[in-house]
């Protein structure tokens, strides 16, 4: 297991209220033992014009979830977590219902954490392909 503490559902949810992961709807669903899966509705917070997921939502669900995962694998309220780069292939779109992600390690070092996350539709086709590197600071 990667988490020095095991995180509890409901806390991590808790955590995001009043930020935008609350405002588009962002869920957490399940933390295992090395990732974390959550669910984002497809309708108007995360729609573009066309009617389809906008792509930059779906950034917003990785490096949400990348975040998260970093902060929780740190468990130490005076270090600071900030994205430095995130880059995304958005392979197919969604029109309705909710995606879904799963975000896992490539590598964590002291100061640098990779994340890789896959966001699905629920047909369980890929959509999203994407990796954040996280800063860990303090």
């Amino acid at each position: 297991m990667i988490w020095k503490i095991k995180p509890e559902i409901d806390v991590v949810n808790q955590f995001n209220q009043n930020t935008l992961v609350a405002h588009l709807g962002i869920e957490i669903t399940e933390i295992g033992d090395d990732f974390i899966k959550a669910k984002m509705p497809v309708d108007s917070r995360t729609k573009q014009p066309m009617g389809l997921l906008h792509g930059g939502a779906s950034v917003v669900l990785s490096e949400s979830l990348g975040s998260m995962a970093s902060w929780l694998i740190e468990a130490d309220p005076s270090k600071k977590v900030v994205g430095v780069e995130v880059n995304a292939n958005h392979l197919k779109s969604a029109q309705d219902g909710f995606v879904y992600a799963v975000t896992k390690p490539v590598k964590l070092g002291k100061t640098l954490h990779v994340w890789n996350t896959e966001v699905y539709d629920e047909q369980d086709q890929i959509l999203c392909i994407s990796r954040l590197t996280v800063m860990v600071q303090g």
